[in-house]
């Protein structure tokens, strides 16, 4: 399952161990965009919590990687 809109923030597949494997989206891409949409960081970040992150949609749900020290999230919370 992927997100609409959001292809050029996938950043790879998960493979579970006797589970569907999911799409992998990286978390700065994703508030990077909707940052550029017009959302505040603070807005983008309330955002894809609820509405992105937040959201089951099955076994096929896909998940976000924060990378350790993520250079794109931490400018912003300065």
């Amino acid at each position: 399952m992927r997100m609409d809109g959001y292809n050029d923030c996938i950043i790879g597949v998960v493979e579970r161990y006797g589970q569907p494997d999911i799409v992998c989206y990286d978390k700065a891409k994703v508030i990077n965009k909707l940052m550029s949409e017009g959302m505040t960081f603070g807005d983008a970040m309330d955002f894809h919590e609820y509405n992105q992150a937040g959201a089951w949609v099955g076994d096929l749900t896909p998940c976000f990687l924060t990378y350790d020290e993520d250079p794109d999230l931490d400018e912003y919370n300065s």
